[in-house]
C-alpha cells in the first residue's frame, strides 16, 4: 500500500519550483483532505485504503461540479474543475475499462447463475468485491444492467 502523503507533499514541492499554480491548487486540495483524515476520530492517517477513498471522492467531486458548470454555459470553471481532477486521478489506481470488464462480470453473472435484474445486488456485490478499486462504479452498474436485461 502507498503513503499519498508523502507524495503529495513532494509533488507539492515540485509544483512550487515550477511555479504550478494549477496543479499545486489540485495537490493542496488532496493534502488537506488527507490531513482532514488524519485528524478524523479513530483516523485513518495511516490506512493508504482511507486516503485512496478519499482521493476517488476529490475526483468525483472535480467531475460532478464540471458536469453542472458545462450545464451552466461556464467552460472555463469546468476546465478548472477537470484539470484538477486530473491530477488527482495521478494518484488513484489505473481503472478498467468496458472491454476489460464486460467479459469478467459475464463470468460473474454465469457463475452465479444471475439471470434477471432482480440479482443486480448479488452481482455488483460479487463484482466489487473481486474488483475493488479498478472498476467505476457507474460503468459498473451500467454493464451488469445491460447483461442482466
Amino acid at each position: 500500500m502507498e503513503d499519498f502523503t508523502a507524495r503529495i507533499n513532494a509533488d507539492i514541492k515540485a509544483a512550487m519550483l515550477a511555479k504550478d499554480k494549477d496543479r499545486l491548487e489540485a495537490l493542496r486540495a488532496a493534502k488537506s483532505a488527507l490531513m482532514l483524515l488524519a485528524t478524523e476520530k479513530g483516523g485513518g492517517s495511516d490506512d493508504a485504503g482511507a486516503q485512496l477513498k478519499s482521493l476517488k471522492k476529490l475526483v468525483k467531486q472535480r467531475v460532478d461540479a464540471a458536469e453542472i458548470y458545462l450545464q451552466q454555459g461556464r467552460e472555463d470553471l469546468a476546465k478548472v474543475e477537470l484539470f484538477q481532477a486530473d491530477v488527482l486521478k495521478e494518484y488513484l489506481p489505473e481503472e478498467l475499462g468496458e472491454d476489460a470488464l464486460a467479459p469478467l462480470v459475464q463470468k460473474i453473472i454465469d457463475d452465479n447463475g444471475a439471470t434477471s435484474m432482480a440479482d443486480m445486488g448479488k452481482v455488483m456485490g460479487k463484482v466489487m468485491g473481486e474488483l475493488g478499486d479498478k472498476a467505476d462504479g457507474k460503468l459498473l452498474s451500467s454493464i451488469v444492467k445491460k447483461l442482466l436485461q
